[in-house]
């Protein structure tokens, strides 16, 4: 008996590959647009080399928008283009050397809240697919939050600490600028990840339904 010959309740499922040329074509954009960002309206802050850039928003929203296998993949290749050479870190620096440096623990944070903010993402869609409202923007600023908080901000302070000698009350007082604008790009991300989401289910929502869907 072949497989064919099987009940369709017993058949093996096929197997789909994870990523399809769409889903690589979407990490390298969104790789694109944090190298981009890290590169427009640098603001210096302080005295320890770490400027205030738009990068925030485009990690956040890398991570609302593809949720977090294809997030952790289009920041990864970010950083890894970085530390190879090309000069797409804040600044236009590159290289290994900027892991010794004060935004060390900012940069590796990028790939820890993009991935965290993407699978809460994943858990919103999947908790409000029948619910109206703002309720999903709620949940969704309150995971950028959670995410930058928790892994970009304290490695940020982590990083200061290492990197700049600093004690943690020295370092949390230098990492307190970034809130506010932090606040604002969040707000930013969830409005723009909402209006991709509308405009495009397939970049997320459906995958979310799909796999709620399957036995």
């Amino acid at each position: 008996m072949t497989q064919t010959d099987l009940p369709a309740t017993v058949r093996a499922p096929r197997r789909r590959s994870r990523w399809n040329a769409t889903d690589l074509g979407l990490i390298a954009v969104f790789a694109a647009l944090v190298a981009g960002s890290a590169l427009i309206a640098a603001i210096p802050v302080g005295g320890l080399g770490v400027p205030i850039t738009l990068q925030t928003l485009a990690v956040m929203l890398t991570g609302l928008a593809l949720g977090p296998g294809r997030a952790f993949a289009a920041v990864g290749l970010y950083l890894l283009l970085g530390f190879a050479g090309l000069p797409i870190f804040s600044g236009g620096r590159s290289g290994l050397g900027v892991l010794a440096g004060p935004s060390a623990g900012y940069i590796v944070g990028f790939l820890l809240a993009a991935t965290a903010v993407g699978w809460l993402t994943a858990v919103v869609l999947r908790r409000t697919a029948h619910r109206t409202g703002k309720l999903r923007a709620v949940l969704l600023f309150a995971a950028a939050m959670a995410s930058s908080i928790v892994f970009i901000h304290g490695l940020g302070i982590l990083g200061m600490m290492v990197n700049a000698k600093l004690d943690f009350s020295k370092a949390f007082l230098a990492d307190l600028v970034f809130y506010p604008g932090d606040i604002i790009k969040n707000v930013l991300a969830v409005s723009f990840a909402l209006a991709l989401h509308k405009a495009f289910p397939d970049l997320l929502l459906r995958r979310v339904r799909t796999a709620d869907a399957r036995p």
